[in-house]
């Protein structure tokens, strides 16, 4: 793979949260705060949450939310065994029409891998 798609991934979010955050009012920044605070630890880690974000966005086919969950697996040291059966759930549940996802996820996985 001669594309970094993970860097140019992280480098693009990051450009455009900055775009918005120039323009967003209370509202915006309240969803933006709770979306960082439901992925911590509690009742279930973090390891679980990030799992069932990106099985959530397998099934609801959000590439840049399947790409963002797939990192932070794998910054919570998610097994790739454990990253294939909650990508299986994901499959199960959204059907044949998450193949093409289930694929760019297996991408971006195995480029996180090799670092």
């Amino acid at each position: 793979m001669s594309e970094n798609i993970i860097e140019k991934f992280q480098t693009e979010r990051e450009r455009l949260n900055e775009i918005v955050m120039k323009y967003a009012q209370l509202e915006i920044k309240r969803f933006w705060s709770l979306d960082g605070q439901v992925y911590r630890d509690g009742a279930l880690p973090a390891k679980i949450k990030e799992l069932l974000g990106l099985v959530a966005s397998l099934v609801l086919r959000c590439d840049d939310c399947i790409k963002y969950h797939i990192i932070r697996c794998h910054e919570e040291g998610v097994t790739n065994e454990e990253i294939e059966e909650a990508m299986s759930i994901g499959l199960i549940v959204g059907g044949s029409i998450v193949i093409p996802h289930l694929r760019r996820a297996f991408e971006a996985w195995d480029e996180l891998n090799k670092r």
